[in-house]
């Protein structure tokens, strides 16, 4: 069965035309690389035509006419479609130009700024098809169909967009997942490299979740449908990474406004100009020429240029190392932090609970592998975080579990029964206290309490340390960030925590709206990010000047209002991403700085008659290649 196509999807991913199913084998061949491939055909024919004017000046016209055809005819095209809308940009400027070049007789120099302007173009459309490559390789992991099983449990293809929730699906191995789902049956290793950058292989069994967009290695699975296309995993990245690259900064806005307003003034000037300088109009020490050398030098292309290629590129490179930014905007507010915040658990920990001690309180003496072994035993039949840290506990030490009766689970509070013929009871110590017949002393709140007979015992938990958060913190306050944690458990569960990491500043027990509170204080003082996971620092996230949010583990609501995304909730990456953002702050600052170079440089001599016409072209031009190349420095990791 043919696969449906979908023109919306094909033409909104921004692919290359060339990869169309309606063209033959031959002509994407030669529509690939098509405008860089005219422009330079159009250089070839603009030096035989410079070369034949010594020696055949009826050649070189027929060749200076081969440029104009190939270069001046798509820029032509373009600026009569601006002017119809009433537009007037650099792309008419620069075809006004090269129009009046003939007029004037400089036909030679009008050529040569077609040609370096279809080359630039050129070029800023490879550096744009950069920056967007990792949108264009998750839309290449995206399948348009899946195979899914009919009640007689036969198999039949089925475009995405049209499978509900609950319908079953089989992926079969070196498929790609094509919607998140629960595994029903089967297993198989899944790899997840192209949405979070890890390349370990992940097993995958009945019960658990996959997204869409992972590959399926080995093994067959058969899965429940709990996504949309539209809601699916790989569709939410796909949107945040989109909205990434539209999200302007304040610069960029600005730029787009002042480049339609200068387009209009520049041409203006030259106009008055070729009026008012003194002497003839025409020949090469005319008002004439002299104007149009001035609207060629005081082109804002190269400045245009500067920003979007500058954020497009640092966005396109942290989308590879599997950091998602919601706009370049996100990178100016980075790049101005003075602060981070981090939230404890899930975030600086891995919120995995490991037993680390059990002492006996109070009570008559009872062997401690015999208060384990009950413990393990009542343990068994709940799922909560502490019950697999005693059952971890219990076998690491050898200690089995017993014969267990009249058992029972009092939700919030614990579980008893008899174990071993001893009545037993497990959980908090309010719990306890109202079965226990001697006194218990407090303790913090990572712990449980066991009741074995008439002995009670501790237990004692610590919050496991993620294995990059020291590392990461260390590197942070190198940079000489304020490091914070603000956290909503017991202070004498964070300050162990922070003391470990060698955080100073703590803040403990504090409520969603305390969190967005103390950052709302915090960010008012200085720019702040907070990083966090989980539905509870959904408010502080969006309060902070920047929001992250652990991708892998962090919630959906977390994650919609965090400003960046880590797909590998690796913290490591967080000192990386900050001086990401100060290097794309300086290589826009060199962009801007070279591109007002040129043209306050240009503009004056050239009104002067110091600058001839064929040197402000390639003044204008080779800024603007150089700022795209400059931006490319970006996508190095």
């Amino acid at each position: 069965m043919i696969s449906p196509l979908y023109f919306d999807e094909f033409f909104a991913s921004g692919r290359d035309e060339t990869i169309s199913p309606f063209l033959t084998p031959s002509s994407r061949k030669w529509g690939k690389n098509l405008p860089l491939r005219r422009s330079l055909l159009a250089a070839l024919c603009l030096a035989l035509a410079f070369g034949f004017s010594f020696i055949s000046p009826p050649l070189s016209s027929l060749f200076l006419l081969a440029v104009y055809f190939l270069a001046g005819t798509p820029a032509l095209i373009h600026s009569l479609y601006d002017i119809r809308k009433l537009e007037i940009n650099i792309d008419v400027l620069m075809t006004l130009a090269a129009l009046l070049s003939v007029g004037i007789g400089s036909g030679m120099e009008g050529g040569l700024l077609l040609v370096l302007f279809e080359i630039s173009g050129a070029m800023e459309e490879t550096v744009s098809q950069k920056t967007r490559s990792a949108l264009l390789n998750l839309h290449k992991l995206s399948p348009r169909t899946a195979w899914v099983i009919a009640t007689d449990g036969t198999l039949y293809e089925k475009s995405v967009r049209e499978i509900a929730i609950g319908t079953p699906l089989r992926v079969k191995a070196g498929e790609v997942i094509p919607l998140d789902g629960v595994v029903h049956s089967g297993s198989s290793f899944i790899n997840l490299v192209h949405l979070t950058g890890e390349s370990q292989p992940i097993p995958k069994k009945a019960g658990d979740t996959v997204p869409a967009g992972a590959g399926n290695l080995d093994g067959t699975l058969t899965i429940h449908v709990t996504r949309t296309s539209a809601d699916s995993t790989l569709s939410r990245i796909i949107q945040l990474i989109t909205q990434a690259q539209e999200a302007k900064p304040k610069i960029e806005q600005f730029l787009d406004r002042f480049s339609k307003l200068y387009a209009t003034t520049i041409i203006g000037l030259a106009a008055l100009f070729a009026l008012i300088i003194p002497g003839p109009f025409l020949g090469y020490e005319g008002s004439i020429y002299r104007a149009l050398t001035f609207l060629i030098a005081a082109s804002p292309c190269a400045l245009i240029l500067a920003t979007p290629t500058a954020y497009l590129s640092a966005i396109s490179c942290c989308a590879k190392r599997g950091i998602l930014l919601k706009g370049g905007i996100t990178l100016d507010a980075l790049a101005k932090t003075t602060t981070v915040a981090f939230d404890k658990t899930g975030t600086l920990t891995t919120g995995q609970l490991t037993c680390t001690a059990l002492h006996q309180v109070a009570g008559p003496s009872l062997d401690p592998d015999l208060a384990l072994s009950i413990a393990a035993t009542l343990e068994q039949h709940a799922v909560h975080p502490i019950a697999a840290a005693i059952a971890d506990y219990a076998k690491k030490r050898g200690v089995l579990t017993l014969d267990n009766q009249d058992f029972k689970s009092v939700a919030g509070f614990g579980l008893e029964g008899t174990v071993a013929g001893l009545p037993a009871a497990i959980g908090h110590r309010e719990f306890i206290l109202k079965k226990s017949p001697v006194s218990i002393p407090p303790a913090d709140s990572l712990t449980t309490y066991l009741l074995a007979k008439d002995a009670v015992f501790v237990f004692q938990f610590t919050d496991s340390l993620r294995p990059e958060a020291l590392a990461a913190v260390q590197q942070l306050q190198k940079e000489n960030l304020r490091v914070i944690m603000l956290s909503g458990d017991h202070s004498t569960n964070a300050l162990p925590i922070a003391r470990e990491l060698g955080i100073d500043e703590v803040f403990a027990d504090l409520r969603p709206e305390d969190k967005m509170a103390k950052v709302g204080e915090l960010s008012k003082e200085q720019n702040l990010a907070m990083v966090g996971d989980g539905i509870n620092d959904a408010p502080a996230l969006a309060r902070a000047t920047v929001g992250i949010a652990m991708g892998k583990i962090g919630s959906a609501t977390a994650i919609e209002a965090a400003d960046i995304v880590f797909l590998q909730d690796d913290l490591s990456l967080l000192a990386w991403l900050y001086k990401k953002s100060r290097q794309t702050i300086s290589i826009l600052r060199q962009n801007i700085t070279l591109a007002l170079s040129v043209i306050l440089l240009a503009t004056t001599p050239a009104l002067l008659g110091l600058v001839p016409l064929w040197l402000a072209v390639i003044l204008h031009e080779g800024g603007t290649v150089l700022v795209g190349l400059n931006s490319l420095r970006l996508l190095k990791k």
